[in-house]
């Protein structure tokens, strides 16, 4: 094996590379590596490599790679390329960044150093390495980006979620949820980067579900603020979990009646937010489940007597509570 000559281990294989010098024009953006792909428009035509080029351009982390590359004077990592089309599968932003110094100097920034794989290396250990670069590894993507490349994992490329979470390091949870997400946004037409974190957040939170489910017009009402910039994700995380704790207020904000604002503020005067409630309220529901009264019944006797004496102190507890809030009631009348 010469100098140049190495290889990349990729799911236990050792994938052939070869490290050499290569004209900057020669190289060619991947349009679906998953940075790539989040940028473009792809309603029409595929983009073309100008397009992509103009729109890497207007990346911060691209313009901060320029200065690092010009600081450094070239490439610390070659630039990973697909053999004989010159496609590059790992360092579409670093490209961008150089041929931008290209511009500036032709001569000097000419050539990239790049790390050449093989012409007909799979497309699954393509998606792999990079699986293992931006999601378990150096996790520089975008979270948009990050479920992007999930997402078209398991749907494309029909990887089942477990597979899929061992291969990148993280639970089938975690998975499916960016799997889940990534779809919410595609099936509501959105396909923003900035507002991933607000989509996150909304199918996050189990209080948030349970409204989804049950008022019909709040999943959509949400969706409208959201593309609109109405709405904050932190709003998202925080407020309309509150909202979600008060029926009426909740109904009324899915009509577009009171905005999440006024909706939050009515929701926290309403306890909303109280913690007490909140566990008195799961209590009851848990308590007054269909299937508790038989399920306490046909326990043994000693967990029946156990469970007799928990529920007397319970009463007695309630009782007590009961009569302090009655007082509460008077002093404040």
């Amino acid at each position: 094996m010469s100098p140049d000559e190495d290889y990349i281990l990729i799911r236990q294989k050792k994938i052939p590379a070869v490290t050499r010098d290569i004209p900057h024009e020669d190289l060619n953006f991947w349009p679906d590596n998953p940075r790539v792909y989040s940028l473009l428009d792809r309603s029409e035509a595929e983009p073309d490599q100008n397009s992509i080029y103009r729109s890497m351009l207007k990346l911060e982390h691209v313009r901060a790679l320029r200065h690092d590359i010009l600081d450094n004077g070239g490439l610390i990592d070659p630039i990973i390329v697909r053999d004989c089309d010159f496609v590059v599968i790992e360092g579409n932003s670093r490209l961008a960044a150089y041929r931008s110094l290209a511009a500036d100097n032709p001569a000097k920034w000419n050539l990239v150093r790049c790390r050449i794989l093989p012409a007909d290396i799979s497309d699954a250990d393509v998606y792999a390495m990079l699986g293992q670069y931006h999601v378990k590894g150096k996790k520089d993507w975008a979270p948009y980006e990050k479920a992007g490349f999930v997402y078209r994992r398991h749907v494309d490329q029909k990887i089942d979620i477990p597979d899929l979470a061992r291969e990148l390091g993280v639970s089938p949870q975690h998975v499916r949820h960016l799997v889940n997400v990534f779809q919410f946004m595609k099936d509501n037409k959105d396909e923003s980067r900035e507002r991933w974190s607000h989509y996150d957040e909304f199918l996050k939170s189990r209080k948030i579900k349970k409204a989804r489910d049950e008022i019909a017009d709040f999943e959509q009402r949400v969706v409208r603020l959201i593309k609109s910039g109405k709405v904050r994700a932190v709003d998202i995380r925080d407020q309309l979990p509150v909202i979600c704790e008060t029926p009426q207020i909740l109904k009324k904000f899915s009509k577009g009646d009171v905005d999440v604002e006024e909706a939050y503020t009515d929701a926290k005067h309403a306890g909303g937010d109280s913690v007490e409630l909140s566990k008195v309220k799961r209590f009851r529901s848990w308590i007054c489940e269909p299937d508790v009264l038989d399920e306490i019944v046909e326990h043994n006797p000693g967990v029946r007597q156990k469970i007799e004496f928990e529920l007397k102190k319970i009463e007695s507890r309630i009782a007590t509570i009961r009569e302090q809030l009655e007082k509460a009631k008077s002093a404040s009348q």
